[in-house]
C-alpha cells in the first residue's frame, strides 16, 4: 500500500443460527437480517439439514448435534474468512457454544438471543431465581401447552419409534407437516403479546425427525463446559422480559464467558424481534460496532 493510504476494514461475516433443532430459513428471517447487510456485513443463513429446502437423511440416526457442528464448520469454511460472528437464536445459541468449544479461534463475537440450555443440560438450573431487578416474567403460554395441544397418540408413537429404534413410523412429508403444526402451536409461548400471532395456516419448513433425533443425541454429548470456561470471546446475551427459557439456563452463559453483556428487552418474549425489532437491532448494532 502507498504510504499514508488506509485500507477500509471489512467486518467479519455473520452466520445466523436458527432455533429448532431443525430451523429453516423463512422470509421473516431474511427480513430480520437485511439491516446487517446494509451495515456492510455478509450474512449467511441456511436451512439446517432435515428441514426447509435441505435434504432429508436416509438414516434418521445421523441427525445429531455432532452432525450439525460439522455442517456449521463447512459453512464457516465457505465464508473464506479467519473468523465469523454468530447470531444464535434459542437452539442456535446451543449449537454456537458446542461449535466454539471445538473452534474457539474461529469466532470473533457471539450474539445469543433467548439462548436455550447448554447441553448436556444441568436441569437444576431451571430452579435458579432471577434477580428481582431484571423484572422477568413467565409467558402466558408455555411450550408444554403447545405440545399438549398439537400432539396425539400417533405423533407420540412417531417420536418413540424414532428415538428408540431409529426408524420412521411416518414419512418425512407427514412428519414435517406435523412439525409445522406443532411449531404454530408452540409459537404462542414465544411472544409476550399473543395477539401478534398470525392466524394463518401452519407454514412448512420445520423438520420433525431432525428435531427429535438431535435432542435425543444431547445425552451422549461430552460436556463442553471445561473448554468454554473463561474464553475471552465477547458475547451479547439478549433475553426477552417474558422469555420462555428459564433464567438459570441464561445465567450459565454469563458465568462461563467473562466478556459478556446482558440486555433484557422489555415487552418481548422468546422471539424478541417479533415484538421489539427496533430494540433488537439497536442492541446488536451497538455490540457489533
Amino acid at each position: 500500500m502507498p504510504a499514508g493510504s488506509s485500507k477500509e476494514l471489512i467486518p467479519h461475516p455473520i452466520v445466523y443460527l436458527d432455533g429448532g433443532p431443525g430451523g429453516a430459513v423463512t422470509a421473516d428471517l431474511i427480513h430480520i437480517m437485511l439491516p446487517f447487510t446494509e451495515d456492510g456485513y455478509d450474512v449467511y443463513v441456511c436451512d439446517q439439514i432435515g428441514s426447509g429446502w435441505s435434504g432429508r437423511l436416509a438414516d434418521i440416526r445421523e441427525y445429531t448435534a455432532d452432525r450439525h457442528k460439522r455442517d456449521l464448520e463447512a459453512i464457516v469454511q465457505q465464508t473464506g474468512t479467519e473468523k465469523v460472528i454468530f447470531i444464535g437464536q434459542s437452539w442456535g445459541a446451543i449449537l454456537a457454544v458446542l461449535y466454539i468449544a471445538d473452534h474457539p479461534d474461529r469466532v470473533a463475537k457471539m450474539i445469543l438471543t433467548g439462548p436455550g440450555p447448554i447441553q448436556p443440560q444441568h436441569p437444576e438450573l431451571a430452579n435458579l431465581p432471577a434477580p428481582d431487578s431484571l423484572h422477568l416474567r413467565a409467558p402466558y403460554y408455555s411450550n408444554h401447552d403447545g405440545n399438549e395441544r398439537a400432539n396425539n397418540l400417533r405423533t407420540r408413537a412417531m417420536e418413540m419409534i424414532a428415538t428408540s429404534f431409529g426408524r420412521r413410523l411416518a414419512s418425512d412429508r407427514e412428519a414435517d407437516d406435523f412439525a409445522a403444526c406443532l411449531a404454530s402451536n408452540v409459537d404462542w409461548s414465544t411472544l409476550r403479546d399473543t395477539s401478534l400471532i398470525k392466524h394463518t395456516p401452519p407454514q412448512g419448513g420445520a423438520g420433525f425427525y431432525v428435531q427429535v433425533m438431535t435432542v435425543h443425541s444431547f445425552r451422549s454429548l461430552p460436556d463442553p463446559r471445561p473448554r468454554l470456561r473463561n474464553l475471552p470471546i465477547p458475547i451479547l446475551v439478549l433475553k426477552g422480559q417474558c422469555d420462555s427459557q428459564k433464567w438459570g439456563f441464561t445465567n450459565e452463559y454469563l458465568q462461563l464467558f467473562p466478556n459478556h453483556r446482558l440486555v433484557v428487552i422489555p415487552g418481548a418474549g422468546h422471539f424478541i424481534y417479533g415484538e421489539q425489532p427496533e430494540l433488537y437491532l439497536e442492541a446488536i448494532r451497538g455490540f457489533l460496532n
